[in-house]
């Protein structure tokens, strides 16, 4: 198999570009990740992959959202915090949660950069 095949459209897949970013949109505004939004389409709507449409999930949620990564990072951070709040002991995420910190500061300032 050549790459161009493994790119064309099956025959049985009966979505059209505009539907797919419609369907991504969708599952964006539920609160799904890029991750998440792949599995979704994978298991329940057939599509096997984005790409086959010359699309990326990522770049969709791009124009309709800001910063997705930073979206991302703010739920990381908050489920680390709930976790740590109730497991003090857990110095792992007591790690995590210092490490998560900085790249949440570091994309923040970089963002802050870019747009001055």
């Amino acid at each position: 198999m050549t790459k161009a095949n493994k790119l064309e459209k099956p025959v049985w897949l009966k979505y059209t570009e505009e539907e797919v970013k419609a369907i991504v949109l969708k599952l964006a505004d539920k609160g799904l990740t890029a991750e998440k939004i792949g599995l979704v389409l994978r298991d329940q709507y057939g599509i096997p992959k984005v790409k086959i449409y010359n699309l990326k999930i990522s770049k969709i949620l791009k124009e309709k959202f800001q910063e997705p990564t930073n979206l991302n990072l703010n739920n990381k951070l908050q489920k680390i915090i709930n976790h740590f709040n109730k497991n003090k002991q857990d110095k792992k995420a007591g790690l995590s949660l210092i490490i998560t910190k900085a790249k949440l500061k570091k994309r923040e300032d970089y963002s802050k950069k870019k747009k001055a």
